[in-house]
Formats: structure tokens, C-alpha cells, sequence
């Protein structure tokens, strides 16, 4: 029986093997929906010149682009030849050939319910999906190739080619497949000979003539049209800038003049006065340049009343503010983040600068700024600004809950829970105030008491935002106001049981954010102070597995002769009596055992680790962070970042200690209120690159640079202020934590170090839709260096020890879901230094040993 069942196994994989054969040879039929008398297009080829052109800019000219493919294939044109072009139709027409089909099936699940099959997704939803995802057969149309042809020739007239002239041709490549040949020829390009301008409005010329040097307009540059819409924007943006309120850029033309003029140019940049309607006829007056004459500020208005009713009203610094009843609001903290001021022109700028300044509060809606005329000024060149201002709810609420499972909690659930409450002091300020909580259960964890649930964590954040430089003197000169300067208090608690070394962690912070320039952000921690304190150090050997792996292989030895009281009935060593017993027997001072001094280095190198790692530690620190992109948008795939980062801790607990003749412990560090402070400085590096390759194919690369070195107080750097490697944001050859430091081949259960050098390069294309995929390299490691760390194979020696930095390989998906990216990666160990000499390269280059890493949105 057992024969029979693998012989018919055997059977129907061969016959689904050959259905799926016969499928997929169908689907390559590329040419299996094109009419009889028509051509598939198969290629475009552009000539300019005589010389092949290859530029995505100039291909994107033409109307008709062959089917997409993927390295030569066409999947989608096939994933759409696949599908049934009237699945619906033909499936009544199935049941009408076969009535006694159909009869059967109505006696089954009725004659309603038969009919509604043919729009069942697997009569007709599938073909649907298949046609949706898929691509039609792009077919040669002629009158696709003349328009294209005259785009191409618009393309390089506007270049400054007036002279350009182009056609195309059709091959015929065999009896329904033809390819289509452009030939463009452009000539010699004309040149700007002379500029002249015709400014009607006296205030306007002298304006265009002081900031005319920066003109995109020059003699001698090849004409281009993109230059002459650029001078118009950078004209129309002085103007309004400087009053010109009425000034649009329509009022802007050129004139340019050839004729005889040998491959030359000469611009005329006009500006016509301002049209003024005047009943049924239009009249022709200079611009004028508008001033401020009133700042109104209405702080709480409403977009369900139109009439605008005033109770209270208060005057500051030539603002005017109005309240339906009494105001909320210090008048200061209001005006300060306008910059719309009474005697100052109008200016754009200004009314940017004050609606994203009065959004960055977080205590208003999108503010709205209109302009009036000022019907007190007689020489009407005066404008009344109103400023709209809408309040969001004082009080908020929000909630959060997850299920959560980990390598640690089999299942759990994660809950939060946060309320802000906005103006709190009446000066625009919001408090943040948030409670988190998880309860899981581990089988993995004791468990005396038979409870479903056995871990949990909690915590409290506390956020306070100032929408300006809490300070004791004024930073106005320091850091204006046009920077958006804030101030944030934070404070946090936080508690876990049954995770890890059950740690205990305060952290409070005070901040400095302001915006130097557009795209630049500058932040100043004041102070940042972290206190962790690890609750239940006898669970070390739990966590931290590797480590106990090692210590209880060594005292397995027979030869150390180990009492038998440090192990259990397994013969393995007992946490924590057998586990420290064992360590002290040999690195005590009443030592009795005396192994190799391998296995000696080991044992001390792990109560090292364990002592360093079980320490409560004491950060008390102050950094500056400094952050410049070219990102305009999230749409942005051209642009670059970088980011710097320089971190101070220790040295102000350090002053205190010594003003207070603190005492040092055992280990000789200096305490203060008997806790070893850490003290080291520490900067980073990093910069990323997109280049947008059109086509929706990006190439994406990354550097990174950081290191923290120890001094004073501490010969190391606390494990959550130091670096790993591998994960889904860095080396995806290797899991999180499982990569170095150097060569050691990351012995510990979590690897980290004080220095870290990470290069990736990753090309992003588009498979279909929604769909996208991606190629990537990743290079960099971890190493100690200038700490109490020896390992001649973990310790950074200079430029040599670069022959450790591991490389790692691979290929991923990704959906888009528009406003976020599932991403899953396939990562492979290209290079590994842990290896032997001569195996080193693609050792484990295979999906037995690959990574699989998953994330939300681009790694970098």
C-alpha cells in the first residue's frame, strides 16, 4: 500500500509539473493577443546625431516604450497573456454548452448561486488580478511614433537646437514583431549674444537691477529654456519678497530675436505693469510696494463662524490679539512665532516662516494669513494682515495594543496609553504624558506558581515641550527666533520582571532643537542621565547562554577535577551556586584550581564580561547633533544626508565627585552617592547618497563611522551606549549582535564594541505595481579599541585590522504600501573574517546559511 501511495506521489508531481510547464510556455507566447494584422513593439532606438542615445530623459520622450521587462524577460506582458480576456462570458458560455452540468450544479447550491460563479474570483477574480498586474502588448501604432517624433524635436528646441530636425522608421524584425528607429539631427545650438530688459515699474527695475548678477539668464551660455523659467521664479520671489503683493509671475515675458543672427540670441526680459479691472475695462498702472500697517491675530477662531466676534483683546509689541473670550494665550508666546511685522513690506518669506512656526507649536491647526487693504491709507500701499488661528483640543487621548511574541516571551501583550494636554502654562507649551505595559508568558522561565502570565514590563514617560530656548539669559542673537527654536523636558521609569537581569531604568533629559537653515536641524542635550540598575544579576547564565556554554564545557574537564557539588544531576554546572564556585575556585584569592592558561584566560575574559554587564551603571551626559538633507519630500528619491553626532559623559559628575571627596571602591573608580559614574566621549559619522536612476530604480549607499572611548572613571563603555553589527539595518549577512568584534566570531550571545565602521550600497528596482526588489552589499565590523578588552582578534590595530571588515550580500522584496515599506531580505555571508585563511570567501554562501531579515521601510 505504502508503494502505491509513493508511486501516485510520484505520479502527481510530474503531472503538476507538467501542467505548470504548460502554463508558463503558454504565458511566453508573447505574441498571443496581438491582432493578426498588427506588430508587437519590441524595441526603441534613438539616434542623435548618428550616435546611439541612451538617456532616460530623452527616452521618456517618446509616446510608446516596448513592455517592461526583468533582466530580458517580460513577466508581466506574460503574466497578462495568462489571463482570460472575458472569463465571465466564456464561463456562461460554458454552462450554456453544458446544460446538464449546469443542472447538476443548480440542484447542489442553486441556480442563483451557480450564475454567481462566473464572478468568483476563480472563474474571473484571478483573470482580473492577472490583467491588473500584468502589462498589455504594447502594439506598433504609427501615429504614437509622429507624435514622438515631434516631442523629441520640442525636447531639444527648447535646449537651444532651433534648427533640430527629426523623423523615425519601422523595422520589421519578422512577421508581428517590429522595432521603430529615430533619427534626430539638432545642429549647432544658439547662443545668448545680448540681455536687455524693459521694466515698466520704476521700484521693480531698480529691485531686478541690485540682484540682477544672480540671474539664470548670461551672454554666452547655450539658450535653455529651463534657465528663462528659473529667472522668472527668482524674479517674481524678489519682488514678493520685497512688497509687490500683486505681482504674479505672468507678468513676466520674454522676447528673443535670431534672425541674422548666426546661431545667436538676443533676450528681451519684459515686465508690463500691473492690470487694474475697472468695471468693464482694464488699466495699465506702475506696481507698488505694500508695508504692514496692522498684525491682527484672532487666537480662536473657528471655521463654523463667519463673523468674527471680539470679547477680549490685548496690544503687544504692534500686534493686536482677539479672543471670543478672555485670551488663553501669553501674548508672547504668540507673537514670537510671527514674523509678519507692522512697518516691514510684505513678504512671502515672512508668511512661510509664520504659518510653519505657528504649526510647530502642536496647540493649532493650519493657521490661516490673509491681506487687506488698509482703507485708512489714503495712498493705498498699505496692508492689513489677519492672522486665523484655530485651537486643537486642550486634552487628547491615545491608546495602543499589540500582541507581541520573542525569543523570550512565547506570547504577550503590549498595551500603551498617553495624554497631552496642550498650553498648560499659557504659553503655548504641551505635556506629554504616556504608560506602557507588557505581560507575556515564557515556558521557558521558572515558574513555581503555574502562571499563564510570568513576564512583564512597565513604564512611564513624561514629555514637556517649550516652543523656545528655556534659558536664564536671552539666545535671541545666539539663535533667533526664525530658527524655530524649542525647549524639551523628558523624564522616564521603567521596570521589567522576569526579562533578561530584571533592570531597573530611570532617564530624564533636557534639549535644545532649532533649525539653522532649511534642511538643517541642530540639536543640544543639556544633560541626558541614565541609571540602570540590573535587579536580578543571578539570572546571568540564563541570558547570556554562549558564555555558560563555555564555562561549563571547561569544568566538564575531568582533568580540573571540579567538585561534584557545583553540578547538577545532568553533570552540568548549577546557576548561580555551581556557576560561581566554579569561577571563584579558579580566579579567587583562595584559588584550588589551576587550568591551562587558555582555559584560565577564558574564564577570566567571561567573569569580566559578567561583572561589566551586571553593574548598575550611571551615564550623566551632554552631546550636539547636527543633521543637513537635500530630501524635499518622502517622494524624494535623489538626494543626500548627513549626520554628526558628539557625545561627553561623565566629566560634570566628576567635578561634583571631587568638590565632594566622593570615595573610590574597590576597583579604584570614583563613585558618587556610591555609584560608579561612566565617563568617555563619543562621536559618529554618517552620510547617505540616493542617486534616482529613473524608471523607478534608485541606487542607495551608506557610510558610517563611530567611536567611544573610555577615560577617567571607566576603562570601558556601558553595553547601551556601544556598537553591534549585523540586523536588518546593517550587515544582513549576519543576525543582530551575531557579528565580531574583528575576527573573534562573536563568541558572546551579544556582541558589541566601542568602534564601528558599516558601508552599504543597495539598488532598488521596480518588478510591478507595488511590488519592488533590491540588490545590496553590506560591509563593516565592530572592534574594541583604547579599552581593558585584549583579544588580539577583537582589538582594532590601525589600517591593517580593515582585512576583518566582513562583507555581506544579497537580494529583497519589498511591497509599498504607500505610507510604508514591508521589506524582507535575503542576506548571505560573503566574506567572513571568523573563517580560516584560504575560507573566508562565500564559505556559507548558500540559503541554508542565509538571514532572513524583515523590516518596515528602506534600511537607510
Amino acid at each position: 500500500m505504502n508503494l502505491y501511495f509513493k508511486q501516485l506521489r510520484n505520479t502527481s508531481t510530474k503531472i503538476t509539473a507538467f501542467i505548470l510547464i504548460a502554463i508558463l510556455l503558454a504565458a511566453c507566447n508573447s505574441l498571443k493577443r496581438i491582432p493578426a494584422n498588427k506588430q508587437l513593439l519590441v524595441k526603441n532606438e534613438i539616434k542623435i546625431n548618428e550616435k546611439t542615445e541612451k538617456d532616460e530623459m530623452v527616452v521618456n520622450q517618446l509616446y510608446q516604450k516596448p513592455n517592461s521587462s526583468i533582466f530580458g524577460y517580460r513577466l508581466r506582458l506574460n503574466l497578462f497573456n495568462l489571463a482570460k480576456q472575458n472569463a465571465d462570458s466564456l464561463f456562461q458560455l460554458k454552462m450554456k454548452n453544458n446544460p446538464k452540468k449546469y443542472e447538476a450544479l443548480s440542484k447542489w447550491i442553486s441556480k442563483k448561486q451557480v450564475d454567481r460563479l462566473g464572478r468568483s474570483f476563480w472563474y474571473f477574480g484571478i483573470h482580473e488580478l492577472l490583467k491588473k498586474t500584468g502589462e498589455a502588448p504594447v502594439v506598433l501604432d504609427e501615429k504614437s511614433a509622429r507624435k514622438s517624433v515631434l516631442r523629441l524635436q520640442s525636447y531639444y528646441f527648447e535646449k537651444g537646437f532651433f534648427d533640430v530636425k527629426a523623423a523615425y522608421s519601422i523595422d520589421t524584425l519578422s512577421a508581428r514583431k517590429a522595432k521603430i528607429n529615430y533619427a534626430v539631427t539638432t545642429g549647432a545650438p544658439y547662443i545668448i549674444d545680448s540681455i536687455k530688459t524693459t521694466i515698466n515699474t520704476l521700484v521693480l527695475d531698480s529691485l531686478y537691477q541690485i540682484t540682477k548678477n544672480a540671474s539664470s539668464i548670461k551672454i554666452g551660455k547655450q539658450y535653455k529654456r529651463v534657465d528663462f523659467e528659473s529667472e522668472r521664479n527668482r524674479v517674481t520671489t524678489i519682488f514678493r519678497n520685497n512688497g509687490a503683493y500683486f505681482f504674479q509671475q505672468n507678468y513676466i515675458t520674454y522676447t528673443i530675436d535670431t534672425i541674422g543672427k548666426n546661431k545667436k540670441a538676443t533676450v528681451d526680459l519684459i515686465i508690463q505693469n500691473q492690470s487694474i479691472k475697472q468695471n468693464d475695462s482694464v488699466k495699465l498702472e506702475p506696481f507698488k510696494l505694500y508695508k504692514i500697517s496692522q498684525v491682527k491675530v484672532f487666537t480662536d477662531h473657528s471655521l463654523n463662524k463667519n463673523k468674527i466676534i471680539s470679547a477680549d483683546s490685548a496690544s503687544y509689541n504692534n500686534f493686536n490679539l482677539y479672543g471670543v473670550s478672555k485670551l488663553k494665550y501669553r501674548p508672547k508666546a504668540i507673537t514670537d512665532a510671527i514674523f509678519i511685522n507692522k512697518g516691514n513690506y510684505f513678504s512671502d518669506n515672512a508668511t512661510t516662516l509664520t504659518t510653519r512656526y505657528l504649526s510647530n507649536l502642536r496647540v493649532f491647526n493650519y493657521p490661516s494669513i490673509q491681506y487687506t487693504l488698509d482703507p485708512n491709507d489714503s495712498s493705498e500701499q498699505s496692508l492689513i494682515a489677519s492672522i486665523y488661528l484655530t485651537p486643537r483640543k486642550k486634552f487628547s487621548f491615545g491608546y495602543n495594543l499589540d500582541f507581541t511574541h520573542s525569543n523570550i516571551q512565547d506570547f504577550g501583550i503590549a498595551g500603551s496609553t498617553s495624554l497631552s494636554i496642550r498650553n498648560i502654562f499659557k504659553g503655548a507649551e504641551t505635556l506629554e504624558i504616556a504608560a506602557r505595559g507588557t505581560i507575556g508568558s515564557s515556558k521557558n522561565l521558572a515558574n513555581p506558581k503555574d502562571n499563564f502570565f510570568n513576564v512583564s514590563e512597565y513604564g512611564l514617560d513624561m514629555k514637556l515641550n517649550f516652543p523656545r530656548l528655556f534659558f536664564p539669559f536671552p539666545t535671541e542673537k545666539i539663535i533667533p527666533k526664525n530658527m524655530i527654536p524649542s525647549t524639551v523636558f523628558s523624564l522616564g521609569l521603567a521596570k521589567q520582571e522576569n526579562i533578561g537581569l530584571d533592570k531597573e531604568n530611570f532617564t530624564s533629559s533636557m534639549s535644545y532643537l532649532w533649525t539653522p537653515r532649511k534642511n538643517v536641524t541642530s540639536k543640544f542635550d543639556l544633560f541626558n542621565v541614565q541609571y540602570v540598575k540590573n535587579i536580578n544579576t543571578a539570572n546571568y547564565f540564563n541570558v547570556y547562554n554562549s558564555s555558560y556554554s563555555v564555562l561549563n564545557s571547561i569544568a566538564q574537564n575531568p582533568v580540573y577535577n571540579v567538585p561534584t557539588s557545583y553540578f547538577n544531576e545532568n553533570n552540568e554546572l548549577i546557576i548561580e551556586s555551581g556557576t560561581n564556585g566554579f569561577i571563584s575556585s579558579v580566579l579567587g584569592s583562595n584559588a584550588t584550581l589551576s587550568p591551562s592558561a587558555s582555559d584560565f584566560q577564558t574564564i577570566k575574559s567571561i567573569e569580566e564580561r559578567r561583572t561589566r554587564l551586571t553593574e548598575n551603571n550611571l551615564i550623566f551626559s551632554s552631546s550636539y547633533s547636527y543633521s543637513k538633507t537635500t530630501k524635499s519630500d518622502l517622494a524624494d528619491t535623489d538626494f543626500q544626508t548627513f549626520r554628526t553626532k558628539i557625545e561627553s559623559a561623565g566629566n560634570f559628575l566628576s567635578l561634583l565627585a571631587q568638590a565632594s571627596k566622593q570615595l573610590k571602591n574597590q576597583s579604584g573608580n570614583t563613585t558618587f552617592f556610591d555609584l560608579e559614574y561612566s565617563q568617555y566621549i563619543k562621536t559618529e559619522l554618517e552620510y547617505i547618497k540616493h542617486w534616482d536612476l529613473t524608471r523607478k530604480r534608485v541606487l542607495a549607499i551608506r557610510g558610517f563611522a563611530g567611536i567611544a572611548i573610555p577615560y577617567g572613571n571607566s576603562d570601558n563603555i556601558p553595553f547601551s551606549k556601544s556598537y553591534f553589527a549585523g540586523g536588518s539595518n546593517d550587515n544582513r549577512g549576519w543576525q543582530s549582535y551575531g557579528l565580531g568584534p574583528g575576527s573573534s566570531g562573536a563568541l558572546n550571545d551579544f556582541n558589541e564594541a566601542n568602534l564601528k565602521i558599516a558601508l552599504n550600497a543597495e539598488l532598488r528596482f521596480n518588478f510591478f505595481g507595488s511590488l519592488n526588489g533590491a540588490i545590496f552589499v553590506d560591509a563593516g565590523n565592530i572592534w574594541n579599541v583604547l579599552d581593558n578588552i585584549t583579544d588580539e582578534k577583537s582589538v582594532f590595530k590601525g589600517l591593517q585590522s580593515l582585512k576583518n571588515t566582513a562583507v555581506g550580500s544579497g537580494f529583497g522584496f519589498r511591497y509599498d504600501f504607500s505610507f510604508f515599506v514591508v521589506r524582507l531580505d535575503l542576506g548571505f555571508k560573503t566574506f567572513n573574517p571568523a573563517e580560516l585563511e584560504g575560507k573566508k570567501w562565500f564559505r556559507d554562501y548558500n540559503f541554508a546559511n542565509s538571514v532572513v531579515n524583515i523590516g518596515i521601510n528602506y534600511p537607510f
